[in-house]
This record gives structure tokens, sequence and C-alpha cells, in this order.
């Protein structure tokens, strides 16, 4: 297909399912993470390993974004630069960033964080479940098999 899917796999809870329906669509992943969070080898999966510093996941896949490869990350700021590359960019509940989605999605975090510093804390992330997993699955599939379709048409 031409596509390669990019994770941002620190922490990212669906490097499996990624795994598996890569496979079926014959797809390419490289997952990145620092050597903090060692990974499992996995059929069809290219791991890179980058040394600890804060940005160093970030910049390896923003070197190595094309345009129509996938990121999944959970970065809104590492989001922002996989559309500015003309990538697709998914978080791991499933949603697709967008050019309009992805400005409010920075500027709420801007706004939880001078809030944080002004001693103001929130709950936090909800937890992951097992429906953002099927969401996610789902929206995974729907853009591999709109990308299959767009190259046989």
């Amino acid at each position: 297909m031409g596509v390669n899917i990019i994770v941002d796999a620190d922490a990212c809870p669906v490097k499996t399912e990624i795994a598996e329906t890569a496979i079926q669509f014959g797809v390419a992943v490289v997952m990145v993470a620092s050597h903090d969070h060692r990974l499992e080898p996995r059929e069809g999966v290219t791991i890179v390993q980058v040394d600890r510093s804060d940005q160093s996941v970030d910049l390896y896949i923003a070197n190595r974004l094309s345009p129509g490869d996938i990121l999944v990350t959970q970065d809104f700021g590492l989001a922002t630069i996989g559309l500015g590359k003309r990538a697709i960019a998914l978080s791991n509940r499933g949603q697709i960033y967008t050019d309009q989605t992805i400005d409010f999605l920075l500027e709420n975090r801007h706004q939880r964080a001078r809030q944080r510093r002004a001693g103001k804390y929130g709950k936090g992330p909800k937890p992951f479940t097992d429906a953002d997993r099927q969401s996610f699955l789902q929206t995974l599939t729907k853009v591999l098999m709109r990308l299959q379709e767009n190259r046989t048409n």
C-alpha cells in the first residue's frame, strides 16, 4: 500500500491492535519508544528505541513521517506536526485529529496547564476502556480501508 503506520509507542495501549490490523492490510508498522519502554517484537513491526530525552520520540517520528502515513499518538503537539506533514493522525481512543479539531485541543490543553499553575487540578484523563479500544480499532480499520480503496481507484 506504500503507507506506514508510525506509533508513538511509549504509552500506547493499542499496540497489539495496530500490529494485527496492519498485517491484515499489508501495511508496515514502526513503533518508536524511548529506552525506558521495552517493546516486544511482533510480526510486521519495526521497533525503534531512542534515547530518554524529553522529545526524542517526537523528533524521530517527525523526521520520518511522509504524506499519507498514519500517525498514532496521544500527544497533540506531535499530532499537529503530523498534520503539517499531511499524515493521518489518530489518537489511541480512535479520534481522528484534523486541522479544525487540533487548534481546540491545543487551546484546551493550554487552559488546563494555566489552571494547574494556578493550583487548580482536575481529575486527569479518563481510564482507557474496552470501548476506547474498540473505537480505535474501528477508526484504524476504516482509515486503512479508505486508503486501500483510493489506491485501487
